[in-house]
This record gives C-alpha cells, sequence and structure tokens, in this order.
C-alpha cells in the first residue's frame, strides 16, 4: 500500500486572522462616510457650531421677520423721548426698551430693522465673490499656462494690489443714490480675490490626483472633469473661507456707512447708527453702545462659524 502521510494544514493568511474592525458595518452594510459626512458629525459635537448656528437663525429670522420682534416703526419720531436712555421711564412698550436717539426713534426697533440691511449685504456679497473667484480660481488652476498667467498673475493681482476699504469709498463716490445693491456691488467688486486664490490652489492640487487622471483617461469632456471631480473637491476651502469672509463683509457694510460712504436713509444701517451715537457720546451713550453689540456678536457668530467649519473640514489644522 502506498505511504499515505497526513499534512498539516496550510496556515491561514494573516488577513484572515486580523479581527474586522467594525464587524457591525459588514453586517449592516454600512458604506464608508464621505468627508462631508464626518465633518458633520464633527460639527454636531462642536459647541462653536452650535452656539453661532442658533445666533445666525435668530439673526436671520431677525432679518426677514423684524415684526416678530417689536411692532414699533425704527422711522416714527416723537421729540417727546428725545435723547431718553432709561428704559424704566418709557411708558409705551418695547420701542422704549433700549431708549431712544436724538431723533425721538426707538433705539430697540432700529438694532432690530438694522439686522436686514447688514445680513443681506453680508451674504449677497459672499455669494456674488465665492461664484466669480471660484471660477476665475479653477479656470486659472486646471488650465494653467497662459490661462493661469493671465487670470492669476495678472487679473486677480491687479485687484488684490488694491486696498479693499480704500477701493470701495472710491467706487461708492461714483454713485450719488447709494443704495444697498451699490453697496454690495462695491464689495462684491473688490472682494473675490482671496477665494480665487484659495480655489486656484484646491484646483492644482486635486488636478493631480489618480482620479482625475483616470477620468480623463476614460474620455471624460473639460466641463465634466471640472464640475463632476474637481469642483465638489475643491469646495472645502473655499466654503471656509468664504464664511469667515461673510462676517468681515458685514464689519465692511458698517464701516463705510459709520463713515457716510455707505447705505444712505431711509435704509438702516448699524454703521449708520453708530456713526450717529458717536457724534452724541457725551449725552446719549446708548445710541452708540447697543448697535454695536449687534454689530460684534453678529461678525462674531460667523467668524465662528467659519471656525468651527474650518477644524471639520481639516483636522491637522486644530
Amino acid at each position: 500500500m502506498p505511504d499515505v502521510t497526513k499534512t498539516a494544514p496550510a496556515p491561514a493568511p494573516e488577513d484572515a486572522k486580523a479581527p474586522i474592525a467594525d464587524p457591525s458595518a459588514v453586517v449592516k452594510g454600512e458604506k464608508a462616510r464621505s468627508l462631508w459626512g464626518d465633518a458633520w458629525r464633527d460639527l454636531r459635537s462642536n459647541w462653536y457650531f452650535i452656539i453661532s448656528s442658533v445666533l445666525i437663525v435668530i439673526l436671520l429670522v431677525m432679518a426677514v421677520f423684524p415684526g416678530l420682534f417689536t411692532s414699533a416703526s425704527p422711522t416714527t419720531s416723537d421729540l417727546v423721548h428725545h435723547y431718553l436712555g432709561k428704559p424704566e421711564l418709557s411708558k409705551v412698550g418695547s420701542a422704549g426698551w433700549l431708549g431712544y436717539d436724538g431723533q425721538g426713534h426707538s433705539v430697540y426697533a432700529r438694532v432690530i430693522y438694522g439686522t436686514r440691511a447688514s445680513i443681506t449685504v453680508g451674504v449677497c456679497v459672499t455669494v456674488l465673490v465665492t461664484l466669480f473667484g471660484g471660477l476665475v480660481g479653477m479656470l486659472a488652476g486646471y488650465f494653467g499656462g497662459w490661462v493661469d498667467a493671465l487670470l492669476s498673475g495678472f487679473f486677480t493681482n491687479v485687484f488684490l494690489g488694491i486696498p479693499f476699504l480704500l477701493g470701495a469709498m472710491v467706487v461708492l463716490q461714483a454713485f450719488t443714490d447709494r443704495t444697498i445693491w451699490v453697496v454690495i456691488f462695491a464689495l462684491a467688486f473688490l472682494g473675490w480675490t482671496q477665494i480665487a486664490r484659495v480655489m486656484r490652489g484646491a484646483v492644482i492640487v486635486i488636478k493631480q490626483s489618480d482620479y482625475v487622471q483616470a477620468a480623463r483617461a476614460l474620455g471624460a469632456g473639460t466641463n465634466r472633469i471640472l464640475f463632476r471631480h474637481i469642483l465638489p473637491n475643491a469646495m472645502a476651502p473655499v466654503i471656509v473661507v468664504a464664511t469667515i469672509s461673510l462676517g468681515v463683509y458685514i464689519s465692511a457694510e458698517a464701516t463705510l456707512s459709520y463713515l457716510g460712504l455707505g447705505l444712505a436713509d431711509p435704509t438702516i444701517s448699524w454703521g449708520m447708527d453708530i456713526s450717529d451715537g458717536a457724534s452724541q457720546i457725551r449725552v446719549a451713550q446708548h445710541i452708540l453702545l447697543y448697535p454695536s453689540i449687534m454689530l460684534s456678536i453678529t461678525v462674531l457668530a460667523f467668524i465662528m462659524l467659519g471656525e468651527a467649519v474650518r477644524n471639520a473640514l481639516d483636522p491637522k489644522s486644530r
């Protein structure tokens, strides 16, 4: 009979011995979270994000529906309450909570209604600079060569060399009727350069990725590569910069209005009220105090939101 020898079973490969990191994920068939999924999970547990989001929601509701917060008119004058700053002396309800200015306007009503102009300017300018600056940066970073030299090396650098507030003042001087849309145009005209540079840098890195090279090898067109593969992955740093810049644009509008070069009557603006309060600071400090507090809270809320988004999208920056 032939000699039959028993052979030891072959050792299991190391991969088979390795424990499953998360067996429930295999059983349930869960998909791996994307960058945005991980970012949302981190944001939900970030107190910066929670506090800033609550404040921003309140400010947005205040801007859209100011009548929910006060029944007083911000343009109604009553010289009987001239410079009245003590709320307890007023017997006319919420209109006198924060006192009155030199024309007898309710400071509380003007603070509430002033939210609309600031939020509108900040949001609209941010949207415009993100769209235009993002497009310029994406084209410059993707095509490179003379396109990059023209858009980034010349066009962007020319606008980048113009001081932001000084340039906005010069632009606004050309208009006799400085409405809210004129101020938005002036700020957006000079504020897109930072977004363009951030987008350009992100696109230059992403276009060298394997999945972009694979899409190009499979015959994908330029539009598909730009808007399907590059743009979604390049938006993270742009969103961070845009969120933080929104607060900067709100403060820029208030600064221009304070200097008398921004919004004008009949538009109600915190910057205009701060300017009026600064001229009467010795006799009525409350006119300056409350618009300044609201402006600071609004800018701080958007900066906190931007910091929370930055930490969620880029954990290495913590």
